[in-house]
């Protein structure tokens, strides 16, 4: 069974912000589109569906465009999740995010780590696109609490261990290259390609030789 990539909705004028936002989850393996105001959003939600979408408050269209635009979406019954960016801080504004359909709230300036953080837990918490248990044969991952399991054995990974197992789980029978892998997980590693060889090595040891199956240019968890 084939699993497509979740896609993400980026509604940011700012090019500045934009640009290493899109290039962030392109490499994190979302289907990203783009755009910079209300309406050119309310487009692209009419065209096709998104999982997250997520609004910079204060747009071209208006001081308060993208809580506008949050409460158009959901009464145009979008059920995906949705993330505010923002400078403004008030009490007032987080309410009013809340209540216009929001789901989570970042404030400006912020990191790329935790806005990426942010965008997995929101998706991980849509249980009607991902499971919260994944299993095939002697395989089990808890993808909320983040344990994983062999042969009935809980198995000690590190976190970027359990990122790892945790994508290929969430998208089973899908082929990532190594390159994938490597703009992902290491995307400063002078070596990359060679740390991916050697974290799946790491996984084959603790979970066994047949938990990935080598395919050209890639690993692959077969699904069914």
């Amino acid at each position: 069974m084939t699993h497509k990539l979740m896609r993400i909705l980026l509604v940011e004028d700012e090019p500045d912000l934009a640009s290493p936002l899109v290039t962030l989850l392109k490499r994190e393996l979302y289907d990203v589109k783009h755009v910079e105001t209300r309406s050119l959003a309310l487009e692209a939600s009419f065209t096709g569906h998104f999982d997250l979408a997520v609004l910079d408050v204060m747009l071209p269209d208006g001081p308060h465009a993208g809580f506008e635009l949050a409460e158009s979406l959901r009464a145009g019954d979008f059920e995906g999740r949705i993330l505010f960016l923002t400078a403004r801080d008030s009490v007032d504004d987080r309410i009013r995010g809340l209540d216009s359909g929001g789901d989570d709230y970042l404030v400006k300036p912020f990191s790329l780590r935790e806005f990426a953080a942010r965008v997995r837990t929101l998706l991980r918490r849509d249980a009607g696109t991902r499971a919260a248990l994944f299993e095939r044969g002697s395989l089990k991952v808890d993808l909320g609490s983040r344990r994983v399991f062999w042969q009935g054995e809980e198995v000690s990974l590190t976190q970027r261990e359990f990122s790892m197992i945790e994508l290929f789980a969430l998208y089973p029978g899908r082929v990532f290259t190594v390159d994938d892998l490597r703009r992902r997980f290491f995307p400063e590693a002078a070596s990359g390609q060679r740390v991916v060889r050697v974290y799946v090595s790491q996984l084959r040891q603790k979970l066994g030789e047949a938990v990935l199956t080598t395919v050209s240019g890639g690993y692959r968890l077969d699904g069914e």
